[in-house]
């Protein structure tokens, strides 16, 4: 019998969006006990800084997410570039696995390559450069040596400067390169890649150096109007959408 097998990611769950938090419990419930596996393919949530933090936001979400996987399903967490703090403390209180890209997987469909997206956005350097800074051990032991209100301005300061950063930048620089795309397939000896990160939600094809287009890229979208998913069964590979709160 062929599994379904669901992928989400870029939801960027924040407080002050308590309609993408209702619209992630709703989907969830729409699904439980109807799906084999969940990939959640990062930013999840807007801000993370350390399982330490205590929210109601992120008991929600746990509580929510532990149910499904009680249903039958089993959770995987990848980190995106705003929640790359998550840890294996909040993962188990989801009664999720934290993975790490790019993460390979069999389904029906064949073999698949997850990963956020953000590492195939080469021509941004200057994000690039601060992803290499807030991924280092070094830093996120001494970030995470801070006190919850130090973390917490840090990372507001950096979400303020990232949006200024952004709006000066073109959509191509944002979006993927498609030397990395091609390469990253190869390296990878991926045929089918799934990512979110760039807020594009497509299905592509990828063309070989032969010119054929036998592997494709599928692209989720983020949640805000708009939900989006990527779903595997019997009938095949579809992204899928659907209307969130009053839109």
């Amino acid at each position: 019998m062929s599994q379904r097998v669901l992928f989400i990611s870029d939801l960027h769950l924040q407080q002050d969006r308590p309609d993408l938090t209702e619209a992630l419990i709703k989907f969830l419930a729409d699904n439980r006990g109807q799906t084999d596996q969940l990939y959640i393919l990062g930013d999840l949530f807007e801000l993370w800084v350390g399982d330490d933090l205590e929210s109601a936001l992120a008991d929600t979400v746990a509580s929510s997410l532990a149910d499904f996987s009680a249903g039958g399903s089993d959770i995987y967490l990848m980190h995106g570039n705003r929640d790359f703090l998550l840890g294996d403390a909040f993962a188990a209180r989801c009664g999720a696995t934290l993975i790490h890209e790019p993460y390979a997987i069999e389904t029906s469909t064949g073999p698949i390559t997850l990963l956020h997206g953000d590492a195939l956005c080469t021509d941004d350097v200057e994000y690039q450069q601060f992803k290499t800074l807030v991924r280092s051990p070094q830093w996120q032991t001494e970030f995470l040596s801070k006190t919850p209100e130090q973390r917490l301005a840090f990372a507001e300061q950096a979400r303020t400067q990232s949006r200024e950063s952004t709006a000066t930048k073109s959509d191509a620089i944002m979006d993927v390169n498609d030397i990395a795309v091609d390469t990253f397939m190869r390296d990878n000896n991926a045929n089918t890649i799934i990512h979110g990160h760039t807020h594009r939600p497509a299905i592509h094809p990828v063309k070989d150096k032969a010119g054929n287009s036998s592997r494709k890229r599928v692209v989720l979208g983020d949640w805000g109007k708009t939900g989006w998913f990527v779903e595997i069964c019997e009938a095949g590979l579809e992204l899928k959408s659907f209307s969130i709160g009053n839109s």
